[in-house]
């Protein structure tokens, strides 16, 4: 068999070698001459890896884009061939695509969850705000059966939180007095919570 003939039908010899050399010299003619021989090869192992037309188009087009920004980086050694380097290309983009992919699931699980428990949150406070108004419309109607004095004694001693001496000191009375005071307004409010239905009788 001639030597030109071995050029023709080794992957790295001849007219292969040259177009490689041509190419990593910046001729896009012999890129475009690479891609032509090399893209059925490349597509068909990602087609095979991926069972999946369109991501292997994509896939190969971007292996031959990465290819064309590092051809620089390749250099012949003995087993080695171009078409071997366009599939480790490919096989890291494949990876990488699985990456990303399992990464935005990750993602979007977590900002699901987060959004669940943001609108579990805010129901849960919502139903919170509604108890609050309830409750506080019923102690408003509860402290219309207080009297001027005991009205204000509750309203200071358990709306306002003022200590029993802060309120002594507000109301000027004796703090046996306000205590006792503070126990009726207290009775008078239950018995009219109990009739309402909001307490046990």
């Amino acid at each position: 068999m001639s030597s030109q003939a071995n050029a023709q039908i080794s992957p790295m010899g001849g007219s292969m070698a040259a177009l490689v050399a041509r190419a990593t010299a910046g001729d896009r003619d012999a890129f475009a001459a690479l891609y032509n021989e090399h893209r059925t090869e490349v597509y068909r192992f990602l087609f095979l890896k991926t069972r999946n037309r369109h991501l292997a188009e994509d896939l190969t087009s971007e292996t031959f884009l990465r290819a064309l920004r590092r051809i620089h980086t390749f250099h012949a050694r003995p087993g080695a061939t171009f078409v071997g380097w366009l599939v480790t290309i490919s096989r890291n983009l494949l990876m990488d695509h699985y990456k990303a992919s399992a990464t935005r699931l990750e993602r979007s699980v977590e900002e699901f969850f987060e959004a669940d428990e943001r609108i579990d949150s805010a129901e849960r406070g919502a139903l919170r705000d509604l108890e609050a108004v309830e409750a506080a419309q019923t102690v408003a109607t509860a402290m219309n059966a207080l009297n001027p004095y005991q009205r204000e004694c509750i309203r200071m001693r358990f709306l306002e939180e003022l200590s029993l001496p802060e309120v002594v000191a507000l109301l000027d009375r004796p703090g046996g007095a306000v205590k006792t005071l503070t126990h009726r307004a207290l009775n008078s409010m239950r018995r009219a919570l109990a009739e309402d239905g909001a307490v046990a009788a």
